[in-house]
């Protein structure tokens, strides 16, 4: 990348942990590059068969953002894993679980 392209790119970071690991790619991106873009180019949905991106949210630190989203310089673009469970039936449950009585022998 000569100088003039190097003053018209930004730098992005594309991550994406699966259970026991995490990746993470540094990429060159030109201006007007799009979420979709760095993650494409990542190389990060070769390595990860898991990932289906009409199925996998993505997001910049943190913050949902589709895949169309502009990037800026120095953007981190995550790609989120499918919630395993619903959040709120989980608290439910676990909140049945604390309130339910113990059979405890002698009581």
């Amino acid at each position: 990348m000569d100088v003039a392209e190097q003053l018209a790119a930004i730098t992005v970071e594309v991550v994406y942990t699966p259970c026991d690991e995490q990746a993470s790619v540094n990429l060159q991106m030109k201006i007007g590059a799009t979420l979709r873009d760095a993650v494409e180019r990542s190389g990060l949905l070769a390595r990860f068969a898991d990932i289906d991106l009409n199925i996998n949210k993505t997001g910049i630190y943190g913050k949902p953002a589709s895949l169309n989203h502009r990037l800026r310089d120095r953007d981190r673009v995550e790609i989120y894993r499918p919630l395993r469970a619903d959040p709120k039936e989980s608290r439910r449950q676990r909140a049945r679980e604390r309130f339910e009585p113990r059979n405890s022998p002698g009581r």
